[in-house]
């Protein structure tokens, strides 16, 4: 689960973190207000989604007026701001963020990612702030400084210091360092993030002296979590997702859209890939990933069907069911209640393994419904293709 900038930046404030001072508007008269609000000559207007390149694409705005802040908010809001991560159809904007523009010294990057071999909170940064990470790690990889934190005993003292030091941050800018990387570790670790972007960390003058600022701010929940993290899930911003996704999420079922024409419903996330592998491996393009979980009851695959068929796209279906926990019965029920209760018109392509197999495909047999049966995966990803290709 993400969250908009102004909410990162508001939940890093309360964990005593500096961020620039600022407000959320909805209206050109709300952004216009905020910005009075706040005083001084010059205000930063940022357009609110969730995908980066918002600069790149014109989403986020210098103003020198109280005049420019209304005019530059009334030309983002409603508008669709397209960036390298929103794709074609680009991400409507429905509020902005007014802050004061600070003066900028320096600019680094700060974040703390689950690294997936060491299975640790992993603490990165760099000198070069202020672009894309993975450009830094491509072209200047001497750049990327990484420390392993301990969960045992957390974020310590030294370890801060050491990459404050590594990055260039020093004399009175290093207790500040410290302080803002045990805080935002203290984010990721009670509110169980899988993920913190602080792009950039910036170095600003507040009159003769220096601080160290958080400009722009990424927050990644893990979904597994939120049943007890009820203040992040009020931060949810549905308008942002796909709304089958949603859907999916609210039925149990694990649904990623993608852009081809066959529809997959398979149960286990590793089956799925390896059913979008071999979709790809024929010359085909997968429609969606789609994880039934185990314990697939009838209802729950005939949402699955449901939700899949919403696309528009979709020329077929393929079932792949390998039961483990699930039986191979009760996924024959679904799929016959899901033909008769969606009235599916097109052709769903059934491969069935493990737990009472026999039961599932004479369940199929008898329904009089015209499923095409598949022995194996391969098998039924070249019939997928050819389907969909005749």
């Amino acid at each position: 689960m993400n969250i908009h900038e102004y909410q990162a930046k508001e939940l890093l404030k309360s964990y005593g973190v500096s961020v620039p001072s600022g407000g959320v508007a909805y209206s050109d008269k709300q952004a216009a207000q905020v910005a009075e609000d706040i005083g001084g000559a010059k205000w930063v207007v940022k357009a609110q989604i969730h995908a980066g390149g918002r600069g790149k694409a014109g989403g986020v705005k210098v103003v020198s007026s109280i005049d420019e802040v209304k005019k530059t908010a009334d030309a983002m809001i409603g508008t669709h701001l397209v960036t390298h991560q929103t794709g074609p159809e680009g991400s409507v904007v429905q509020r902005v963020w007014v802050e004061q523009a600070s003066q900028i010294r320096k600019e680094y990057y700060l974040g703390f990612v689950i690294d997936r071999s060491s299975q640790r909170i992993t603490l990165i940064a760099s000198s070069e702030g202020g672009v894309e990470i993975e450009d830094i790690a491509k072209n200047q990889p001497e750049k990327i400084i990484t420390e392993v934190i301990d969960p045992a005993i957390g974020l310590r003292d030294f370890q801060c210091r050491k990459v404050a030091t590594a990055v260039g941050l020093k004399g009175r800018l290093m207790p500040q360092a410290v302080k803002l990387m045990k805080a935002i570790y203290r984010v990721m670790r009670d509110k169980d993030a899988l993920q913190a972007e602080i792009n950039p960390l910036a170095v600003v003058a507040v009159g003769e002296d220096e601080q160290l600022m958080v400009l722009d701010a990424k927050f990644n929940f893990d979904d597994n979590s939120l049943y007890r993290q009820k203040e992040i899930v009020e931060l949810r911003d549905l308008a942002e997702e796909n709304s089958k996704e949603v859907e999916a999420s609210g039925h149990g079922l694990n649904y990623i859209a993608l852009d081809g024409n066959i529809g997959c419903i398979v149960n286990g996330a590793g089956l799925a890939m390896a059913s979008l592998d071999a979709i790809a491996l024929h010359g085909g393009k997968p429609a969606n990933f789609l994880d039934v979980g185990g314990g697939a009851s009838p209802e729950k695959v005939t949402n699955a069907c449901r939700i899949v068929l919403e696309d528009p796209n979709v020329k077929c279906i393929l079932v792949n069911i390998f039961a483990g926990i699930n039986r191979c019965d009760w996924i024959a029920l679904g799929l016959i209640q899901a033909c008769n209760t969606l009235q599916i018109k097109v052709p769903l392509i059934v491969r069935l393994a493990g737990t009472n197999v026999e039961e599932g495909r004479r369940i199929l047999d008898e329904s009089g419904l015209a499923f095409i049966s598949a022995e194996n995966l391969d098998a039924a990803a070249a019939k997928s293709v050819e389907i969909v290709r005749a």
